[in-house]
């Protein structure tokens, strides 16, 4: 009879156990993975929210910059982390999206190994071409393009990136992919780096980091992905708008945790994550880097994941989209 007693009152202890540590999380610092170089697009607009959520859980978020392989090297280090809560990832359509339906060998499940918690910003990707490009809008560069074939370079971050999709989709869908030379960079910043150096043409990619070059004159807009205009630069016209309807890209980042982090935490963390988006801090600093404030919850954001896998599938294979 006590060792029966013993074995419930263990139960019951361990039943206890994950509605504790809850409520007392956190309790430490926690490791947010940021899976880009930093100073790029997408850890540009990680840190605007991460700093708020920090506030709002009144926590300490240490941002660990994992970049490279697309970001598939951070997504795999949070996959296999302890699902404790303490360490999280700001997936995006890189990692979540993109790299998944690319990589015949990728170190994780985009959905088995993740536990979703909210979306935190969608942003909208932006076409410029160097200063000196004597293009002013995407029907010139493409015309140029042809005109000029094997002479026009477009950078990218690096096969995997948001921005590689992004603009092979531009190249496929505007008809000069065989016309131009894709040179892949390590990392969103330093393909801005190479626009505004003129050692590549073109580039489409996140607008966080290109926005001040934009408007200081280091960078030419032409036109941006999504379905509406960018409030950052609304001057600035769609890809429908320039001519090319065909064309819808856009980035979209959401805070993730290990598969198997206790649901409390989970619960917990979402509601800090909607709570910072939509301050209107936030609000604003993200607009001033091209993005916006999204939030949902983590069945939502499972949905949103397993639509927007499909939706790359389809679209790798229907425009027949070639990747080195």
């Amino acid at each position: 009879m006590k060792q029966l007693s013993l074995l419930l009152t263990i139960v019951a202890m361990a039943g206890f156990a994950v509605p504790v540590a809850a409520q007392d999380y956190p309790t430490r610092p926690i490791r947010l993975i940021s899976p880009n170089p930093a100073g790029g697009a997408n850890d540009v607009i990680t840190r605007i929210v991460v700093t708020k959520l920090a506030d709002v859980l009144h926590a300490n978020i240490v941002i660990d910059n994992r970049g490279g392989a697309g970001g598939t090297i951070g997504g795999e280090l949070a996959a296999h982390a302890a699902p404790d809560g303490y360490t999280l990832l700001a997936g995006s359509v890189s990692t979540h999206s993109f790299n998944p339906v690319i990589q015949k060998k990728l170190g994780y499940d985009p959905v088995r190994d993740f536990a979703p918690i909210s979306l935190f910003a969608i942003a909208q990707n932006l076409l410029v071409a160097t200063p000196a490009l004597p293009v002013a809008n995407v029907k010139e560069l493409v015309a140029l393009a042809k005109a000029r074939p094997g002479t026009l370079n477009y950078a990218s971050g690096g096969p995997g990136s948001t921005s590689h999709f992004a603009v092979a989709l531009f190249v496929s869908v505007t008809g000069i992919e065989k016309q131009t030379v894709h040179v892949p960079y390590k990392g969103g910043a330093p393909s801005v780096t190479a626009t505004i150096a003129g050692e590549t043409q073109f580039y489409f990619g996140p607008m966080a980091s290109m926005v001040q070059h934009a408007k200081a004159g280091r960078l030419k807009p032409l036109a941006v992905g999504g379905t509406s205009r960018s409030p950052a630069v609304p001057e600035v016209p769609t890809m429908t708008e320039a001519g090319f309807p065909a064309y819808k890209s856009f980035g979209w980042f959401g805070l993730l945790a290990p598969a198997g982090t206790p649901k409390p935490i989970i619960a917990q963390l979402n509601k800090a994550t909607v709570a910072a988006v939509n301050s209107p801090d936030v609000k604003q600093q993200l607009v001033q880097v091209g993005a916006e404030s999204a939030s949902n919850s983590p069945e939502e954001l499972a949905r949103f994941i397993a639509e927007q896998l499909e939706i790359h599938r389809r679209l790798v294979k229907d425009l027949g989209i070639r990747f080195e």
